[in-house]
């Protein structure tokens, strides 16, 4: 920022403060929560932590601060962090290594300085003290943007007290440290304080469902030291002296904690534990000159959408023919439909590049080269695919988006560091949107993998105006249809047939185990649940057909159990074919249940009694409906001719989301289905029989 700005923005509130500071108190300034090097010797005994017996570690206290501080003609953020840990199970060794995040960009990057670090260990009573040395430390390019400041604390045992402090200084304004009040192991105290100047308008964004301990504002006043450069005469092409000059700047000061912070529980069905966990979001919207001016520094979806065409590594990449137009040229004649013909120009994307597994939105070489060496980052892939279609004369545009794993991305504010995936996306003439992936050969055409189904991704156009949000919900199901014919003989044994489809993205799931695993170790897995079970034939079908369920066939016997008294025969066929057990155990959830798309579960038994058998009772039909129509579970049982006994257990859940609030339906739904599935039937000799 040229220090003209500030002198001009100080000079335009330095009358206001003045006038604020005659009738202000000074605050007290409120002591620090933790001192580096202070440690309570009780800390190192098992007193304290009784109640905390089933967590690996405790945060006793994490404790940063942020403010600005003058360099050259403008400013940086100056972040510094003290945290101390008791380890409490080896399980929870892993605190004692820490990656500190550090965002490089244009020559320029990110600093950490001031590293400290030490273990406390209670030895014969003694307090014995190691010291993190230098060689502990270093440091790891890990992408084009972000390198990671990692160390680990030295002499770590169960016991164990860590506790490490830092510096971070950034010239990125945009990029003012964010905070996490809650992790994986219980946290004591957290707290962050920042002071903002006036200079600087951030969107602070709290995510949490409790109240801060403390949430204190007040107005303060800072002065900053700049660099001046002063014209020396002689017209615009005379030499410069450099000074300096004070700025005053009224400030914001804020202080949160949060103390006795839960774990935050890894629960089914949660995307990444950032769209969870308790935290603040500082975002960077203007920087305000005047009541009236504003300058903006985030930008607009339309500033992101240029940026993205303009960038080499983006729109660069699809400003000129890919390496297979000559092979997707002769499509257009072949295919004239469009979707058929975008379905071919991926299978030919496919079959020239191999994904690696790297989510970038971002190719960092020419996509020659990817396909030179038929192997890329998803960048590499979509683009590719991308400029394959437009070759073929198909329309396509990029859609970036963030993976399930990276976190959710926010519609209000322009972020583009938030993004992590490109695909692409065809427009239909029915007005819907074709979207294209060519990283996953195993599903079909115009089918996302379940890492990209995070909602909503952003559309680049050519026409900047034109940008827009589309719904990835995909219209694809998670399919399972289960038909089993059993017979019962008079001992209590069972024999019978199994026919098994998955479709949708379960059958996606299926065919990448069964790639990874091989036929032979992913059969003998299907069968570890059933424990007895002699399967002598088992047969895989349509496992190259990707846009059909994959099938599953196989008979088994079962020999008799010790269940025949009497001549009472006790089975519960449904718990063999079901789901095990119930995903959702906690009681309570503070968060979605986050499917990713349709689930439909269908199990349907055909049971033959033994000769002179019957039911002894008939169970009655369950229906269970979720509110507004999301989601049902039915349960029946039925007798259609003597010595034929029918099961039906159906699940349809019709959301792929479900909120916190829908969580309590969810769980008593599953738990229907749980117990309906264990329930027994009891079969018995006919009277007279």
């Amino acid at each position: 920022m040229p220090a003209s700005l500030l002198l001009r923005r100080g000079r335009q509130v330095l009358p206001l403060l003045l006038a604020a500071l005659l009738g202000a108190i000074t605050a007290q300034a409120q002591p620090e929560p933790v001192k580096l090097g202070q440690i309570d010797k009780a800390d190192l005994t098992a007193a304290p932590f009784v109640g905390d017996s089933a967590a690996a570690a405790v945060v006793l206290c994490d404790f940063g601060r942020s403010r600005m501080e003058g360099k050259g003609d403008g400013l940086q953020v100056v972040f510094e962090r003290v945290t101390r840990i008791k380890i409490l199970k080896k399980a929870g060794f892993e605190n004692a290594t820490v990656e500190i995040p550090l965002y490089r960009r244009e020559g320029d990057q990110e600093k950490v300085s001031n590293l400290r670090g030490f273990t406390y260990n209670l030895v014969n009573g003694t307090v014995e003290k190691t010291k993190l040395e230098a060689a502990g430390a270093f440091l790891e390019n890990r992408t084009p943007t972000l390198n990671i400041q990692r160390f680990t604390l030295p002499n770590v045992r169960e016991g164990s007290v860590i506790e490490y402090a830092y510096t971070l200084r950034s010239d990125f304004l945009f990029n003012f440290q964010d905070w996490t009040f809650q992790r994986d192991v219980p946290v004591r105290w957290s707290e962050y304080r920042v002071v903002i100047p006036q200079f600087y308008k951030y969107k602070i964004i709290y995510q949490g469902s409790r109240p801060f301990d403390v949430n204190v504002l007040k107005a303060g006043v800072t002065s900053y030291t700049l660099d001046q450069k002063v014209p020396t005469g002689g017209g615009v092409t005379a030499g410069v002296s450099t000074g300096s000059m004070t700025v005053t700047a009224s400030t914001e000061e804020h202080q949160w904690v949060l103390k006795n912070v839960p774990a935050l529980r890894e629960e089914p069905y949660m995307t990444t534990a950032r769209d969870y966990v308790a935290r603040l979001d500082f975002e960077l919207t203007a920087e305000q000159w005047s009541e009236t001016d504003y300058h903006d520094l985030t930008g607009s979806w339309d500033k992101i959408n240029a940026r993205l065409l303009k960038d080499d590594d983006f729109g660069g990449r699809l400003s000129r023919s890919g390496p297979l137009k000559d092979q997707v040229l002769p499509l257009a004649t072949q295919y004239p439909a469009v979707t058929d013909r975008a379905a071919a120009v991926r299978r030919l994307v496919m079959a020239a590049v191999r994904y690696d597994g790297r989510d970038r939105c971002f190719a960092q070489e020419p996509l020659r080269k990817a396909y030179d060496a038929h192997r890329g980052s998803a960048a590499d892939v979509n683009l590719l695919l991308i400029a394959a279609l437009r070759d073929a004369g198909i329309e396509a545009h990029p859609l970036i988006l963030s993976t399930r794993d990276h976190g959710r991305v926010s519609q209000e504010f322009p972020l583009l560091e938030r993004f992590n995936y490109v695909v692409a996306a065809v427009p239909l003439a029915d007005g819907k949107d074709l979207l294209l992936d060519a990283t996953e050969p195993l599903l079909p055409c115009g089918v996302l993998p379940t890492r990209c189904l995070s909602r909503v991704g952003r559309l680049v156009t050519k026409e900047d105006a034109n940008g827009r949000w589309v719904d990835l919900t995909p219209s694809h199901r998670q399919v399972r249809f289960q038909q089993i014919n059993l017979t019962l003989d008079a001992q209590g044994g069972l024999s019978g047939k199994v026919h098994d489809e998955r479709g949708g993205y379960a059958g996606a799931n299926a065919r990448a185990e069964l790639a990874n695993l091989g036929e032979k170790k992913y059969l003998a897995g299907l069968l570890q649940r059933h424990e007895g079970w002699a399967v002598p034939k088992l047969t895989v079908g349509q496992a190259d057909a990707v846009d059909k369920p994959l099938t599953l066939d196989y008979e088994f016997q079962q020999p008799a159990a010790d269940n025949a008294a009497a001549g009472t025969l006790y089975l519960n066929p449904l718990s063999e074919f079901g789901p095990g057990q119930n995903p959702f155990r906690h009681e309570d959830r503070s968060f979605a249940v986050d499917f990713g798309m349709q689930q439909e579960e269908t199990v349907l038994v055909t049971l033959t009694l033994p000769a002179g058998y019957e039911l002894a009772s008939l169970p009655k039909p369950t229906v269970v409906d979720l509110p507004g129509g999301g989601g049902r579970f039915l349960y029946s049982v039925a007798a259609p001719s003597p010595g034929v006994v029918q099961l039906t257990s159906r699940l349809n859940l019709r959301k792929p989301v479900y909120t916190a609030a829908e969580y309590a339906g969810l769980r008593e739904l599953y738990a229907q289905l749980m117990a309906h599935q264990a329930e027994k039937l009891v079969i018995q000799k006919k009277a007279g029989g």
